[in-house]
């Protein structure tokens, strides 16, 4: 579900940043109610998405998910002997931990895109 989530989450961004580049081969023009919407529901659900699955991941070993957690539930697994299970447990941890400088190139890009496109206005 995570990888789900963010996947989804990067691919909205990656198309959200995309745009410009995009408009540069040929030019996609919304309406200013379009426009309004983009700004005022897509790239706030985009943007608090990027920092719960951050905090998440970030999170303690009590949170369901995040990179502790995983690592906790590892060494109990290994304490008990169940060296597969924990070797699989640390492999999705180190996997996880390494998602969060992609999350952080994906808030930038929401963060950019909606700096420049846009106003506080409307």
């Amino acid at each position: 579900m995570l990888k789900h989530t963010i996947a989804v989450c990067l691919t909205a961004a990656g198309l959200v940043a995309l745009a410009p580049a995009a408009s540069a081969q040929a030019p996609i023009t919304l309406s200013p109610e379009e426009s309004q919407q983009l700004c005022a529901e897509w790239l706030p659900k985009l943007t608090q998405r990027t920092a719960k699955l951050t905090e998440r991941i970030n999170g303690g070993p009590e949170i369901r998910g995040s990179v502790a957690n995983l690592k906790a539930r590892a060494e109990n697994q290994r304490k008990k002997g169940h060296n597969d299970t924990a070797d699989r447990l640390q492999k999705r941890a180190d996997t996880r931990g390494g998602r969060l400088p992609e999350l952080a190139a994906a808030k930038q890009k929401l963060d950019a895109f909606t700096g420049a496109h846009c106003k506080a206005g409307k």
